[in-house]
Formats: C-alpha cells, structure tokens, sequence
C-alpha cells in the first residue's frame, strides 16, 4: 500500500509515520515536496503517487492567526479536506481526517457528542467544521476524529512551553476556566492504526465510518495541566524554578486573544470506546508517558 500522510513532519503526522510504516510505503511530503496550498499541486501528487489511504494531518493551527489570514487557513483546513475527499472517493479509497473541539460553541459543562450542535466561535474552528462538512460530502469511505489540546514529545506545544518557562520563571498566570483533556498525539495515532484491519496486503476500516471524539479520560484547565506537568517534572529530578504552588489561576477575560476560545471543551468518549471495545487512558498517564520521553531526549 502507498499511504499518504499530509502534514507529515507535525506532531501528529510524525506519529502517524510511526504507527503505520509496518502497513507499506509511506508518502509524507515535505513543504518543498508538496505545497498543500496549491490545489493544483496536490492534484498532480495525487495522480502521480495514487495513494490506497489517506491520513489528512494537515491543518492550519495558528488559531489567532486565522483571524488575520482567513483565506490561509480556509485552504488547508477546508478546501484541502474536501479536496482529499473527492480523490478518495472517485478512487474508492479511505480518508482519516482530523479536526477539533473548537467545531462546538464552547458553552455549559456538559461533554459534547459527536452529534452537538456545531457553532465555532472563531475562523479556525469554523474552517475545520467546513472541512469536516466537505469529507461527509464527498461519499468517500472516511473517519473523522475530532480531539482537543494536541501535544507530543517533540514539535512547538504547550508542555515545552511549560518546561522552558518553569525553567526562567519562578511564577505563571494561566487561564483556568478553559476545560478540556490535553490529548498526545502519539495516543491520535495508535487510535487510528486500531481503526483498521489488516486483509492481505490491504487495511480497512472496520468501525463504522463518521465521525469520532478522540481525547483520553478525565478533564483540566490550562492551569491545572501547567501545574501538573510542573509536578512531574519535578518528581522526574527537572531543575525548575518555578512549582505548582506558585502557579496562578486566571479566568479567560485576563488574557485576552483575537480568536475566541470555547471554554467548554470536553467531549463524550463512549461513541470510540464503544466502536473499537477500549477504555481510553487518563491524560495524566498520558502526560507521564510524554513527559518520560521528551525528558529522555
């Protein structure tokens, strides 16, 4: 099989790579291979590569950004989407795409369900719903896995973060009433390989194809995860300056941002656990699996 993973060199992307190169040769594009900006572009690759799966990891994440460059971040979270979908099903082939909480209005404490009421509060969000909204479309064989807070051992997010600013500061203001589950990206990507069988020399889907919440169990803040990756680090021998003492709740409103963020992030699991008979981990093993491995490097 020739399996195409666009956004290859992300945090997600590189998992992918991992996790299905034992399935057949991997396509992961560079930048300067591919620019998934070019329609054009991708549809020459295509035809040239005819990839028999497609695991659509790229995506426009600089949420605040997106403000300012709408038109950027329409084409890689929507019109690409949409794009790999309509190969996928003129070909007969499967799409794995990965989109985000921010799709749901971010309101109350209840989890969403895959089936919510969607109402993005900003461009991003509302560019990933229109991808998500293109795959269905298409007819194409496809799951969609919507997840939240992605981080990884390696690339820019919000762990490392944590780590070099526990290591200059001695004290942090970070916003508490965001809740939601930090979600590994190495956990995105073992996910989706459970998502297939193995028939021959083929994968295939074999949990009914729609869409999907895919995060571990339990729920935080952004200050409950800063103080816990803090602690760990700490208990893993870290020479931080900074504890999770001296960490400090804010509420949203104190740390103002041109995108809009949902305050509500949680998302019901049942539906994936349900489909592939799992339990999900708990973020905070999650966070001790990830941090060991960073912290090893």
């Amino acid at each position: 099989m020739n399996i195409l993973i666009t956004g290859g060199n992300g945090q997600v992307g590189f998992e992918l790579q991992r996790q299905f190169a034992p399935f057949g040769t991997i396509l992961a594009p560079t930048r300067q291979e591919l620019d998934l900006t070019n329609a054009e572009a991708v549809d020459v690759y295509l035809e040239k590569h005819q990839p028999d799966l497609i695991l659509n990891a790229a995506a426009y994440t600089a949420v605040d950004k997106a403000e300012s460059e709408p038109e950027q971040a329409k084409r890689l979270n929507a019109e690409l989407p949409a794009q790999l979908a309509g190969y996928a099903a003129k070909k007969g082939i499967s799409l794995v795409h990965y989109s985000t909480d921010y799709v749901y209005p971010g309101n109350g404490e209840t989890p969403w369900q895959e089936d919510s009421p969607t109402s993005p509060l900003s461009v991003y969000g509302q560019t990933k719903l229109e991808g998500d909204q293109g795959i269905i479309e298409s007819g194409a064989s496809h799951l969609i896995f919507r997840t939240s807070w992605v981080y990884a051992a390696r690339g820019s997010n919000f762990m490392k973060t944590m780590l070099r600013l526990g290591r200059e500061r001695d004290a942090l203001n970070i916003v508490n009433d965001q809740i939601g589950a930090p979600t590994t990206a190495r956990l995105i990507a073992q996910i989706t390989a459970l998502s297939f069988t193995v028939h021959g020399s083929r994968l295939s889907i074999h949990i009914p194809q729609g869409i999907y919440h895919l995060a571990p169990r339990g729920e935080t803040s952004w200050h409950g995860f800063a103080s816990e990756i803090f602690s760990q680090a700490r208990k893993a021998g870290e020479a931080l300056t900074i504890t999770p003492e001296s960490t400090a709740g804010i509420p949203t409103a104190e740390y103002p941002t041109p995108a809009q963020r949902p305050l509500n992030s949680r998302m019901a699991l049942g539906k994936l656990e349900s489909a592939l008979g799992i339990t999900m981990p708990t973020w905070k093993s999650q966070l001790a699996l990830t941090l060991k491995e960073h912290l090893s490097n």
